[in-house]
C-alpha cells in the first residue's frame, strides 16, 4: 500500500479551483531509506521539474539586479494577453517566509503578470542564495541579445514564412516600424553579405541603413574581412565608402628669406593667408587695380 499511496501523489494532477493560484509547498520532503526512499526520491525530482502556476503577489526579488533599467512593459504584457506565457520562470521558496517566493530570473515576466493579475508559469527549485546567484548567472550567460541584424534577419524569415506582422512584432517585441525598417536593410542587403558579416552586435540601426542605402546592387561580399564580425562590417562600409585624398599642404611664400604668406590649395578656391603686418591691408586695396592689369595683360 505504501507504494500505491506514492503513486497516487506523482498521479494527482488534479487542477485546483479556478479562483485559486497554485503554491508549491517549499519544505523539503524526508525520504525513507531503502528501495522505498529510492522511490520517493525519484518522484520528488519529477515533480521539481514540473511547470507550477504561483500568485504573482507571493513572489519576492532576490539575487543580484541583472538589468540596468526595467524596460517597459507594454509591449510584453500585449504579447502575454494574445499568447500567454511560453516560458517559465524560476522561483525557490523564500527562505524568510515559507508561504512566499523569490524569483531567480523572469523578473519581467512575473511583473507583468502581477499587472495582468494572472497566475506566473514556474519552477521551483530549493537553492541556497549561493546556488540563486549560480542559477541566475547562468541564465544570463546563455541569454544572448540579439543584434539588430539578426533581429532583422529573423523578421525576414518570419515574412517570407507566412506570418503576419503583428505575430511578427509580438515575436520580437517590437513595434511596426521598427520591423518595417528592419526588413528593409533585410531586403537591400543580400543574405550571402549578411551571413559574411555575421551578427556584428555593436553595429545599430542607422549604420545597417546606411549600408544598405549605398550598397546599390553590388556585390560585396568578397570585402567582408575582418576577425570579428564588427570588423568585417567596417571593411563592407569602408570598401564602400573609400577615405577621400589628403589635402595637400598649403604653399608657403617668402620675401627675403621671411614668410609673408600660405596658399592653399582648393578644388573651386584658392585661399591665401596673410599676417596682419599691413601688407594684408595694402593688398585687400590693391586687388581691383591688380585684377584690371592682369585681364589687359592676358587680353580679357
Amino acid at each position: 500500500m505504501a507504494r500505491k499511496g506514492i503513486l497516487n501523489g506523482l498521479m494527482d494532477q488534479t487542477p485546483a479551483p479556478s479562483q485559486e493560484l497554485s503554491r508549491v509547498d517549499p519544505a523539503k520532503p524526508r525520504y525513507s531509506k531503502g528501495a522505498i526512499g529510492a522511490v520517493s526520491q525519484s518522484i520528488a525530482d519529477l515533480k521539481a521539474r514540473s511547470i507550477v502556476q504561483v500568485d504573482p503577489r507571493m513572489i519576492d526579488d532576490a539575487g543580484m539586479k541583472d538589468r540596468l533599467e526595467r524596460n517597459d512593459l507594454e509591449d510584453l504584457i500585449r504579447s502575454l494577453q494574445t499568447y500567454g506565457q511560453q516560458v517559465p520562470v524560476l522561483l525557490r521558496p523564500n527562505p524568510n517566509d515559507p508561504e512566499r517566493y523569490q524569483v531567480v530570473y523572469g523578473r519581467r515576466r512575473v511583473a507583468a503578470m502581477k499587472l495582468l493579475q494572472m497566475p506566473v508559469s514556474a519552477m521551483v527549485r530549493v537553492l541556497n542564495d549561493r546556488e540563486l546567484v549560480i542559477a541566475q548567472g547562468q541564465e544570463n550567460s546563455t541569454r544572448k541579445e540579439l543584434s539588430f541584424i539578426e533581429r532583422a534577419n529573423f523578421a525576414r524569415q518570419m515574412r517570407d514564412a507566412g506570418y503576419e506582422r503583428k505575430v511578427i512584432c509580438d515575436a520580437l517585441n517590437m513595434d511596426k516600424s521598427l520591423i518595417s525598417r528592419m526588413l528593409t536593410v533585410a531586403d537591400t542587403i543580400p543574405l550571402d553579405l549578411i551571413e559574411a558579416i555575421g551578427a556584428a552586435p555593436s553595429i545599430g540601426r542607422d549604420r545597417w541603413l546606411s549600408l544598405a542605402d549605398k550598397l546599390k546592387g553590388r556585390d560585396m561580399t568578397m570585402a567582408a574581412l575582418g576577425d570579428t564580425s564588427d570588423a568585417r562590417f567596417e571593411a563592407v562600409f569602408t570598401a564602400l565608402n573609400p577615405p577621400k585624398a589628403p589635402a595637400p599642404l598649403p604653399e608657403t611664400v617668402k620675401s627675403d628669406g621671411a614668410e609673408i604668406a600660405r596658399i592653399s590649395r582648393k578644388r573651386n578656391a584658392t585661399v591665401i593667408t596673410l599676417p596682419k603686418d599691413g601688407f594684408d591691408e595694402w593688398l585687400a586695396s590693391h586687388l581691383a587695380i591688380m585684377h584690371r592689369d592682369w585681364k589687359n595683360q592676358n587680353g580679357n
